[in-house]
């Protein structure tokens, strides 16, 4: 009686508050921690991570990299910068000491890319499959082991099906990749999460066919690791950045399109320069700038009363030269973006100091 007198005295919206936490409570005892979560929370639960070679997307993704235990997919055009990002990946797990697996499906491994990522190739296990179940099957056992701690399948579009290889060209096979994912993911994903292992899918981009309204875009392989991975990555190429004709490099924008292990949404952009990855000097400029830590007049950047460089390129070679110095700027901004919400802001990359020889051009983003 007591209990019904006090449920009487609670406002209408006292009450719709206590429904509703008890729904939440609910949906998280029946589909997991992260399942549901408010938009604005901050606290987010100590996950076990690896961090992604990125300063910016280790802060977009709120728990600062790859949550171990979990599947990624990382998509989008070609020629993104995907594959990169699940390299600079396994080259952060080898740093720590971690075992790392590559299914290359498109048999198009780059080792000596790999190597100028920091990647030990000698200690990567590699495989080339025949086909999509001999992948999946490879990365099952290897998963099972409990012995690798990052296994990336490239790609998802690659996962032929055997039925498919063995048949005449243009057999149709309707379904088949997609029923091939969907059996996989239904037995990785427990035993990922046991083993703690991060399992990192590229996937490509398809159009549907008569879409006249909203986005044509889709990826491949059915609609199962959409909804099996608690991370999704949409990474674009945004602009060519050029020294006189020569291109160097892209800007490369990335927005988290999903994420179960905290809010999702969030967005970051990096230079991926050719032949040497992601540019963690220029996003230690950029983020430098964005959080304060660095100042900037005119084309000059300053660290303190020290000036650092005349334009962006300067400033980075500057810090190059003196790891001490890019470290110690890393460290103040690690400190205030997880110390509080913090977004990068865009960047005009063409707002370059006059004499640098740097240049952007913009390059057509589907």
């Amino acid at each position: 009686m007591a209990k019904d007198k006090k449920e009487e005295k609670m406002t209408p919206q006292q009450q719709k508050l206590k429904a509703l936490q008890a729904a939440m409570e609910n949906i998280e005892k029946n589909f997991g921690k992260g399942s549901i979560m408010k938009m604005g929370e901050e606290k987010v639960e100590k996950i076990d991570v690896i961090p992604t070679g990125s300063i910016g997307l280790n802060a977009a993704l709120g728990v600062g990299g790859y949550p171990k235990g979990r599947i990624i997919e990382i998509y989008g055009p070609e020629s993104s910068g995907k594959t990169t990002l699940a390299i600079h990946a396994i080259a952060e797990c080898q740093k720590t000491g971690g075992v790392a697996a590559f299914i290359d499906a498109e048999h198009a491994f780059d080792r000596f890319y790999a190597e100028k990522l920091g990647v030990n190739t000698d200690e990567l296990l590699i495989s080339q499959p025949d086909n999509g179940e001999q992948a999946l099957e490879i990365a099952d056992q290897l998963i099972r082991s409990s012995a690798v701690d990052i296994i990336v399948v490239d790609s998802v579009a690659a996962l032929t099906p055997k039925a498919e290889i063995e048949g005449d060209m243009g057999d149709n096979k309707v379904g088949l990749h997609a029923r091939l994912m969907s059996q996989a993911l239904r037995k990785l994903t427990g035993t990922i999460s046991k083993t703690n292992t991060t399992c990192i899918f590229i996937n490509q981009l398809r159009e549907k066919i008569g879409i006249s309204f909203g986005n044509p875009e889709t990826t491949t392989g059915g609609n199962a690791l959409k909804f099996y991975a608690s991370v999704r990555i949409d990474v674009r190429k945004s602009t060519a950045i050029k020294n006189g004709d020569e291109v160097l490099g892209n800007l490369t924008k990335v927005k988290v399109v999903k994420n179960k292990v905290a809010p999702p949404f969030r967005r970051c952009e990096f230079d991926i320069m050719y032949g040497e990855g992601i540019s963690k000097t220029g996003e230690i400029v950029d983020l430098g700038v964005d959080t304060k830590i660095l100042g900037k007049k005119g084309s000059w950047y300053n660290y303190g009363e020290t000036k650092l460089g005349q334009g962006r390129d300067a400033t980075k070679q500057l810090l190059i030269d003196n790891p001490e110095l890019a470290d110690e700027i890393e460290k103040k901004i690690m400190d205030v973006i997880t110390g509080k919400e913090f977004m990068p802001t865009s960047k005009e990359k063409g707002e370059e100091a006059e004499g640098t020889g740097k240049e952007v051009e913009e390059t057509t983003e589907d």
